[in-house]
């Protein structure tokens, strides 16, 4: 017991990319992201919302596994292995350790379209969202945090103040956004409302 008691406080202080939200998984309780998301929008209560910011994009290696690491919170999720054709994106947003994800092949032309830059030393190259409209709501404080399996199946943590956001013709694809970064990232076009 003692030793569980200390790994958590170690996790929570020194802000563990794997400890802490491991923690989190296993004590959170768990919903159904996709019918909470209808409940919410059900009340009135989503608002739509739109990636804006420029994001830096390579080529995934096949196989490759991207953990997504948000600063201050550690590992957000992490994808399936990467299948020729996907692609890492890596986030403009200091406030979140300009964090990535994998995005699938067949996704990635519709969210970000074509390159506007050359590649960098490391493969990286500037694309633009194209900005679709997503719906959103913003997790309120008295629903607490929770788990639930993202579309890539891994288990995502959302806490107060997150996004989970929804594509519109795949409510399947419905997922958390961290406070920082969808703050940082995306454009509000009508607000949820509390």
């Amino acid at each position: 017991m003692r030793a569980a008691s200390t790994a958590f406080i170690a996790a929570l202080l020194l802000g563990s990319v794997a400890g802490f939200s491991s923690v989190i998984a296993e004590t959170a309780p768990t919903k159904d992201q996709v019918a909470l998301f209808a409940t919410v929008k059900g009340e009135g209560k989503t608002g739509i919302a739109r990636k804006t910011k420029p994001v830096d994009a390579r080529a995934a290696v096949p196989g490759e596994v991207i953990v997504t690491v948000i600063k201050g919170e550690g590992v957000e999720t992490k994808s399936k292995p990467a299948e020729a054709g996907d692609w890492v994106v890596r986030n403009r947003c200091p406030e979140t350790g300009n964090e990535e994800i994998l995005v699938k092949a067949a996704k990635f032309p519709t969210r970000y379209g074509e390159t506007q830059s050359k590649p960098d030393a490391k493969g990286y190259r500037a694309f633009s969202p194209k900005g679709s409209d997503m719906g959103y709501f913003i997790v309120p404080q008295e629903m607490g945090e929770f788990t639930f399996t993202a579309p890539w199946g891994e288990a995502m943590v959302a806490r107060p103040g997150d996004a989970i956001v929804q594509v519109p013709d795949d409510v399947s694809d419905t997922y958390r956004i961290a406070a920082a970064s969808f703050a940082c990232t995306y454009e509000i076009v009508t607000p949820a409302k509390p």
